[in-house]
């Protein structure tokens, strides 16, 4: 049985666990083959690209690049193309958060989240742009977030790369209006439930001496009137959406998936 994404091929940055792996299983699911990139413990990444392979029945790669390295990137974007003989789907999701107030936000941390938040999409897009415009075709998809659309205290280096991506996903939006199957969008999800935001919750927990439900629905979901996390499920079939032909009259758009977040 054909699968709507069956002989493409996918790149998806900060893929090895969290929301990033979830999105290349779904398109590893829909029949393409992925590349994944991110840090972790080697083993544990084998094995979970060599699942994708034998459940999927595609080919998964694994790409170390360092976000903050666009040498490192445009090597990583070269590798996927001389392997997989394309990049039809870039889905830039490798991000990294840390909180604290502007005065006292140490200006390596600023650095860090600008450039893998926000520059390193920038490099991964110039860089499998031009092939899409070869081959005729191409998805890019920025993970960015409602913290693309509104802000937060205390998050001044993540707001900002966020907002930044929604500004990037505009202006290639624009560039790639005359591409006729080339589009460029943004995804801005509210909280979704992954293992770091767990250990978020336990944190808070401890610190405030609050249950887990309380700070789940106090703290962690205050902004969001719906009071759920958002799925990565949710976040899957959005991604899938965005690559097919219907969406094509999509572009440049960044799209909130939050809950009612950003409809304050």
């Amino acid at each position: 049985m054909l699968r709507p994404l069956d002989g493409r091929t996918a790149l998806v940055t900060g893929s090895t666990s969290g929301i990033g792996l979830g999105l290349a299983r779904r398109l590893a699911e829909a029949g393409a083959h992925v590349m994944l990139n991110g840090f972790g413990d080697r083993a544990e990444i084998e094995a979970e690209r060599r699942r994708i392979e034998t459940e999927y029945g595609v080919r998964a790669l694994y790409s170390d690049a360092d976000m903050r390295d666009r040498e490192a990137i445009a090597h990583m974007v070269a590798g996927a193309e001389e392997a997989f003989g394309s990049v039809d789907i870039l889905v830039n999701n490798a991000g990294i958060q840390h909180v604290a107030p502007v005065e006292d936000f140490p200006p390596d941390k600023w650095d860090a989240i600008v450039a893998i938040n926000l520059s390193s999409s920038f490099y991964t897009t110039r860089a499998a742009l031009p092939g899409m415009r070869r081959r005729g075709w191409g998805r890019i998809v920025n993970i960015a977030s409602a913290h693309g659309l509104v802000a937060s205290p205390f998050k001044a280096a993540y707001v900002a790369a966020k907002h930044g991506l929604v500004g990037l996903t505009k202006t290639v939006g624009l560039e790639t209006a005359e591409d006729a199957n080339i589009t460029c969008n943004a995804i801005c999800p509210g909280y979704v439930r992954t293992p770091l935001v767990d250990g978020q919750i336990r944190d808070q927990a401890r610190a405030h001496g609050l249950s887990e439900e309380d700070v789940i629905r106090d703290v962690i979901l205050a902004a969001q009137p719906n009071k759920r996390f958002v799925t990565i499920e949710e976040l899957g079939a959005l991604l899938l959406f965005l690559c097919s032909d219907n969406a094509l009259s999509f572009n440049g758009a960044a799209l909130p998936i939050d809950g009612g977040w950003t409809a304050r």
